[in-house]
């Protein structure tokens, strides 16, 4: 194998690992799947990936990858040219860790959990409520970041993969019109990645259905 696998589902956190890939220069193959649905793609990708989960990227020597954050920083390493992160020295390096370990492990898993109430076995009467409260919370999570974003880009006008997330992220739930009232910020970032001719492909195909 001399190039990446990576195996997602349209409108996934496997869209921000796409985007990174583009940035990187890297070569890959796209192998999109409805990894919810049963049957032998999921199969494929348990065995992969014991979550079931995308981003799962199957590296050129044929070992796995998982969790977004950290394929981000392995394709940082491997491309140092790609701007995917500030480098070591770099003064904004602490503050991209500190929010690109924040929204993965924050903002990323109030979107799941709500995502489907049932998988926790509550009673269908209170899943509803159940959704609008993380909801909720998640919209508050997302202030924190808007408070602190700069523009251009996250961390100014230093291109990063924040800002990958973000142009992701915003489309998932409340949607992007609520996500654009909320947080103006947050959506001047997104726009200026959905509007790079690298990246915009990409994001059309997977949230411009």
């Amino acid at each position: 194998m001399s190039k990446y696998v990576l195996i997602g589902s349209q409108g996934c956190g496997s869209v921000v690992v796409e985007l990174a890939l583009l940035k990187a220069g890297a070569e890959f193959d796209l192998e999109e799947i409805p990894y919810l649905e049963p049957g032998p793609d999921r199969d494929r990708l348990l065995e992969l990936n014991p979550l079931g989960q995308v981003p799962t990227l199957i590296m050129p020597d044929g070992d796995v990858m998982t969790e977004s954050a950290a394929i981000i920083l392995h394709l940082a390493d491997a491309f140092p040219d790609s701007q995917l992160t500030p480098a070591t020295s770099d003064r904004h390096r602490p503050a991209f860790l500190r929010w690109l370990i924040y929204i993965v492990s924050e903002i990323y898993p109030a979107s799941t959990f709500s995502d489907h109430p049932d998988r926790w076995n509550l009673p269908s009467d209170i899943q509803d409520p159940y959704k609008q409260t993380v909801d909720e919370y998640r919209m508050e999570l997302w202030r924190h970041v808007e408070d602190v974003a700069d523009t251009p880009c996250f961390l100014g006008n230093d291109f990063s993969a924040i800002d990958l997330y973000i142009a992701v992220m915003r489309h998932w739930r409340p949607g992007r019109k609520a996500f654009a009232k909320a947080f103006p910020k947050l959506t001047e970032i997104g726009e200026n990645v959905a509007n790079d001719p690298l990246f915009s492909k990409v994001l059309k195909r997977n949230f411009d259905r």
